[in-house]
């Protein structure tokens, strides 16, 4: 992993230092299910370009997971470093790429009376307040496909539209609680439990969608 996150930087340093020697400058406004993004594109060749951007977004909602109910509050905060090949020297490209990931999930359970926790149950006074938070690997490859030249010869706007998937790992969940039970060895068991299962109802985020669409401009 070490050796991507060096890999990545590395790569990021050439997109930046080669930009003065671009045949070509864009940037480009998007929104979609990574947030809210912006993106730097330099074009190397005709048919092969380079992208460098960050998304930002949070959204709350309620759910329940195996039996607690959650307010959760979905972080999404990336940054991504990509290479397109417009294999037709047009709109349509194929991207390989990475992302910093630091999309996450804050968790705070609603008392309801008690809580089911792993194989017992517990009171709201016993638990106390219980939190958590589901993070990923924070260095994930990303292959997709789209469409949209934000460098292209012509006209200063363009359409860009992206479909892929971020292979971010499985979900690690972190749960945590404050009340008088915290430190008996039953609660522990129930609660590392408890973390197994939120990890396994959330396995489906191991791969996760990327879709969005935007508006570039060319220098």
């Amino acid at each position: 992993m070490k050796k991507i996150y060096v890999a990545g930087m590395a790569a990021a340093a050439l997109l930046c230092s080669s930009l003065a020697h671009a045949e070509g400058v864009g940037v480009t406004a998007k929104a979609g299910t990574l947030g809210l993004g912006l993106q730097l594109t330099a074009g190397f060749s005709p048919v092969f370009n380079g992208r460098l951007g960050f998304n930002n977004y949070t959204y709350n909602y309620s759910t329940i997971k195996d039996n607690i109910n959650y307010d959760v509050a979905l972080g999404l905060k990336s940054g991504e470093l990509l290479l397109d090949w417009h294999p037709f020297a047009g709109g349509f490209r194929v991207t390989g790429g990475a992302m910093y990931n630091k999309n996450a999930l804050n968790l705070t359970a609603t008392p309801a009376g008690t809580y089911s926790v792993g194989n017992n149950t517990y009171t709201a006074a016993q638990v106390g307040t219980l939190t958590g938070v589901v993070d990923f690997n924070k260095v994930a490859p990303y292959f997709g496909i789209g469409w949209g030249n934000a460098v292209e010869k012509g006209d200063r706007f363009s359409f860009a539209m992206d479909l892929g998937v971020m292979l971010q790992g499985s979900p690690k969940a972190v749960l945590s609680a404050n009340g008088p039970v915290t430190s008996l060895p039953t609660f522990k068991d129930d609660l590392a439990r408890e973390e197994a299962n939120l990890n396994a109802s959330l396995k489906e985020f191991k791969y996760y969608p990327v879709a969005s669409v935007g508006i570039g401009y060319h220098f």
